[in-house]
């Protein structure tokens, strides 16, 4: 069975993927915890990694399914099929989430456009292509994943 991407509703993730369980469909809503700032308060919130974007595992012939389930828009779709995550790229995010400490990484040697393989952390053995390098942190996008990963820089 593939990892297909479903594409939400606007702030439907949480919800469609709670609703795509208890229907027995096997799917993946990465959530990150970050702190939002109100006019009175700091509070720390479970935020989906990726907007409006939920991964399913399902046969072929099973991608009508979701759209029983409120909330699921429709297939991404690459190059006129749809979008198929590799069970590695899920492993890959799955790890990267589950890593509690940030990991160093130093880029100064490089510059806009290089390729690099991502020496630490959960992309390790990554290719990626160094898109930015800001005071704060650089940019990466690692072209087999098919996204962008922001580094903090840290200072030794």
């Amino acid at each position: 069975m593939n990892w297909y991407v479903v594409y939400t509703k606007p702030k439907w993730e949480k919800k469609l993927a709670l609703q795509l369980q208890s229907r027995g469909i096997n799917c993946y809503c990465p959530i990150v915890v970050q702190s939002r700032q109100w006019s009175d308060r700091i509070k720390k919130v479970e935020v989906p990694l990726f907007n409006s974007y939920v991964f399913v595992q399902l046969a072929e012939e099973d991608r009508q399914l979701v759209f029983d389930v409120p909330g699921a828009v429709r297939y991404l779709f690459w190059l006129g099929k749809p979008a198929i995550v590799r069970n590695e790229e899920i492993e890959t995010i799955q790890n990267w989430l589950q890593v509690a400490k940030e990991n160093k990484v130093s880029l100064t040697q490089h510059q806009i456009g290089d390729c690099i393989e991502v020496p630490t952390g959960p992309f390790a053995a990554q290719n990626a292509v160094v898109q930015d390098i800001k005071k704060t942190h650089y940019v990466l996008v690692l072209e087999g994943m098919g996204c962008v990963l922001k580094m903090k820089i840290h200072n030794q």
